[in-house]
């Protein structure tokens, strides 16, 4: 399914890449990847994409294990949670899947949520967007992917879809809501490649159809209050019983279900729950009796704990799932999280330093630390196991800018003007980026290495900007030739 939300401006067709002709008759991956990148980019500056690190490493890691199954090294995938508690998944162009908080908790097992991004994964392998995008032939394949990335903007409602959706004439609306549903075909081949996926890397691969079955009890005869997943993704009898007896063919033995899974669950719960609401009643009302509760039913009301401004009541809650099993991060980073809160800083910081040796270059870990470490007065040492993680791992806009924050209060202005660059390439503003790098050339005595990096990055990104340029110019010509200003 393809629904996004996000505001108008990220919309403009001058950011598109310039696609030529329809006798091009199909997009690049390099062309999909960059709409795609628009879009997130859209989703991220209006805060639907939740920007947690436990959260975002969990979806990263199950979604790697699929694609690792799927991809013959030409898609790269990135996986992110959407803000939004409605039932949904969604693949973009160019590899970018998101999951709603709303399906995450709706599923079962780690089965069934496997199901669903090994399903939408399979739309990115087998290129059902760009065949549905150059099945178009007789429209300019730049103004149809323009149009695409406005319906996608727009599905979701709020303020900025309502934007976005008024930039669209309403017969080519239409025409492009038509077009981007996934045909039957589609939907068959996806369930198909998918439930590969999922046997592959070993997941029991029934998850898929019960899934389906419990969408389908739950909301198939109700259309006026039925997600937007099976609005996208009709699910019927026969379907389900096409995708089940697929996987009751599959000999598969599946690898046991991740702890990460039940975390992710109690952590999107509490991170999710409404503005006026408590986190901690639904821990009263689902946890009758603490002895029986179990280790991420403790975790999710040590949470609610600190949600509801009772940090120091999650402290023995999270020491004790610590001591009992030190393998799993996340008891060690709310541990860290609610001692800081709590006022107990000496003990929150060598609790996250303990964490951060037992698991190098951790992103949760390695982000929980440099917070507490800057809060307490440390930016110095948070700058270095930021810059430690980073030079290896891509950080996201806000993890660049966190290490931006962190290199200037540490006195590094060169560095923190280089994770500002890297944090405006990413939000698409190349003129900007363009700025910051030559602010950090003009440092006194920075190091030839960084010469030497923010040379070879601001050459990169002045490459980059004619094509962005001679887009604009293209866009404004058009808009001169109809009438447009």
């Amino acid at each position: 399914m393809v629904v996004a939300a996000a505001p108008a401006a990220s919309a403009n067709p001058n950011d598109l890449p310039d696609m030529g002709s329809p006798a091009s008759a199909i997009l690049s991956l390099e062309d999909e990847y960059q709409i795609g990148r628009m879009i997130v980019r859209g989703l991220r500056d209006s805060d639907q994409i939740l920007e947690d690190p436990e959260a975002t490493e969990y979806i990263q890691a199950i979604g790697a294990r699929l694609a690792s199954h799927a991809n013959d090294g030409s898609h790269k995938f990135t996986f992110f949670v959407a803000r939004d508690n409605s039932i949904n998944a969604f693949a973009l162009p160019g590899g970018f899947i998101g999951v709603n908080v709303g399906l995450i908790l709706e599923t079962k097992n780690e089965s069934e949520l496997a199901g669903v991004l090994a399903h939408e994964i399979a739309h990115v392998t087998q290129r059902h967007i760009a065949r549905s995008i150059a099945a178009q032939s007789k429209n300019n394949l730049v103004s149809t992917a323009a149009m695409l990335a406005a319906i996608l903007i727009g599905a979701a409602g709020g303020a900025g879809g309502d934007a976005a959706m008024a930039g669209v004439a309403a017969a080519q609306s239409l025409a492009i809501q038509q077009q981007i549903s996934f045909t039957r075909s589609n939907e068959s081949e996806a369930d198909r490649i998918g439930l590969g996926i999922l046997a592959s890397a070993q997941f029991d691969p029934y998850g898929m159809p019960a899934f389906f079955e419990t969408m389908s009890r739950l909301y198939g005869g109700s259309e006026a209050n039925m997600p937007e997943m099976l609005r996208t993704h009709p699910i019927s009898t026969a379907r389900i019983a096409e995708t089940k007896e697929r996987a009751l063919q599959l000999n598969v033995e599946p690898l046991p279900e991740s702890l990460g899974y039940a975390l992710v669950k109690e952590r999107l719960r509490v991170l999710s729950t409404p503005a006026g609401r408590d986190p901690r009643e639904y821990y009263e009302a689902t946890i009758g009796n603490a002895a029986d509760a179990t280790p991420a039913q403790e975790y999710g009301k040590g949470l609610a704990l600190m949600a509801a401004g009772e940090a120091a009541k999650a402290v023995p809650i999270f020491k004790r799932l610590r001591d009992a099993n030190p393998s799993v991060s996340q008891y060690h980073t709310a541990l860290g999280q609610s001692q800081l809160l709590a006022g107990q800083g000496d003990a929150s910081l060598e609790t996250l330093k303990r964490a951060h040796e037992l698991f190098p270059r951790n992103v949760a870990v390695t982000i929980r630390y440099a917070e507490a470490l800057m809060q307490l007065g440390n930016p110095r040492r948070a700058h270095e196991i930021l810059l430690d993680l980073f030079n290896v791992v891509p950080p996201t806009p806000e993890q660049a800018r966190l290490t931006a924050l962190a290199a200037n209060a540490a006195g590094d202005v060169a560095d923190s003007y280089y994770y500002m660059s890297e944090y405006h390439v990413m939000s698409g503003d190349l003129p900007l980026a363009i700025n910051q790098l030559q602010l950090a050339l003009a440092v006194p005595k920075i190091t030839p290495v960084q010469r030497a990096r923010f040379e070879a990055r601001l050459e990169e990104i002045q490459q980059a900007l004619p094509k962005r340029v001679a887009r604009q110019r293209q866009a404004d010509n058009e808009r001169r030739r109809f009438g447009g200003y």
